[in-house]
């Protein structure tokens, strides 16, 4: 059903205009409706007409009226913050870069932008995080506080950080394996028990044997979950220290390379310190070290640290040696990467496996570990500095 206009608003389009009332049936076979006369229409059709060409005078471009400007990408088009932006007109220097415009004046397109380089990378996302950020100031409030040049007061936040946060989490970590450890001869007690019951079962009942060995799986994993709880050392608590200790060794590597390449807040005056603040064959902590000694000494601490871990397992698995493969691997490739970091990140890298190193060997001490209540295990040893000593020259100089 088509309706038209009431006689008022034609009226308020075209003050003065006359009408022609003619009673009419709708197409549904009601109502009655004002219909102007052929005058009207074509006064109407020319006062639209010159509206619509006056629109297109203030909107033609290259000659082509259209209604709308051109988008040519939506890096021209604007963004939500940018609705209320208005286009400013050019000067004569710079008109002949855009598109030629109508004669009432130059308009400048806002300046493109690129979406894919504007947003950063998830490496540069996380040097730009909050608690890079924090550690950043942490670092600087240290050097500031104890008045020690940059790369001593690196070393001593990093025996400060590893001994405060890291060591008691090693000693608890070595609490959970001990345990656990203890467990093993009450699980294998259990776990015959369990046969003997789940074999007597299946005679009566008529299972079969995977019934048998689903039944007997199931009820182990109940009971070594009841145990874990009885004595409160679930495998997964003593890997706390790798949850902690790798983001702490992120945040203030990341923070020492802001520092070290003037990113960081009010950093420009900060990396001039750092610029001088090394010593001996690394005097410039911006700058890598070209003599490949703090990356070198990197590796072989790491390497060490493994060698110690794997000499002290009496029967390694198939898949202990895998992992003990990969940290090998993982020490090799760290030699190269820490010569194209600035010196105050290898030097921190440094630092931390020393400290690391040394924390691993006070574990072994019996004195240390019943003084944190350590459960004695199989691969404990009143010598095992000496034992430790003996193992690695009779695999490695013999």
């Amino acid at each position: 059903m088509r309706y038209f206009p009431a006689v008022s608003h034609w009226r308020a389009v075209i003050p003065g205009a006359t009408f022609d009332h003619t009673h009419c049936r709708s197409e549904s076979g009601t109502g009655n409706f004002c219909i102007p006369s052929a005058g009207i229409c074509r006064m109407l059709r020319q006062s639209v007409t010159r509206h619509l060409a006056t629109a297109c005078r203030h909107t033609c471009q290259g000659g082509r009226p259209i209604l709308k400007p051109r988008v040519l990408s939506i890096a021209h088009a604007p963004f939500s913050s940018e609705r209320n932006t208005l286009l400013k007109p050019v000067s004569p220097a710079t008109h002949s870069h855009f598109p030629r415009t109508s004669r009432l004046g130059s308009l400048a397109l806002p300046p493109r932008r690129a979406l894919s380089s504007d947003r950063p990378g998830w490496y540069e996302s996380m040097a730009d995080s909050a608690p890079v950020h924090l550690t950043e100031e942490f670092l600087v409030t240290m050097q500031q506080s104890t008045g020690l040049p940059w790369w001593a007061s690196i070393v001593c936040t990093t025996l400060a950080l590893r001994t405060v946060i890291t060591l008691p989490l090693g000693a608890y970590q070595m609490v959970i394996i001990g345990k656990v450890e203890a467990l093993q001869m009450e699980i294998a007690q259990l776990a015959k028990r369990l046969r003997y019951e789940v074999s007597v079962r299946a005679k009566e009942q008529g299972w079969s044997e995977k019934v048998c060995r689903h039944q007997f799986k199931k009820n182990l994993r109940r009971i070594i979950s009841e145990l874990y709880v009885r004595d409160n050392c679930h495998p997964f608590k003593a890997s706390l220290l790798v949850w902690v200790q790798l983001p702490m060794w992120v945040c203030l590597s990341l923070a020492l390379r802001n520092l070290s390449l003037g990113l960081a807040d009010s950093a420009r005056a900060l990396q001039v310190e750092l610029a001088v603040g090394g010593a001996l064959w690394f005097p410039d902590l911006t700058l890598p070290d070209s003599t490949w000694i703090l990356p070198v000494c990197l590796g072989l601490a790491n390497l060490l640290i493994v060698e110690i871990f794997a000499l002290r397992r009496l029967e390694a698995s198939k898949f202990q040696k895998y992992v003990t493969n990969f940290i090998r691997g993982i020490s090799l490739v760290m030699i190269p990467l820490a010569a194209t970091v600035p010196s105050s990140m290898a030097l921190y890298w440094l630092s931390s496996s020393c400290v690391g190193l040394g924390h691993n060997l006070l574990l072994r001490s019996p004195r240390f570990r019943r003084l944190c209540r350590i459960p004695a295990t199989r691969a404990d040893s009143d010598t095992p500095y000496r034992d430790i000593a003996t193992a690695f020259t009779a695999k490695y100089l013999k």
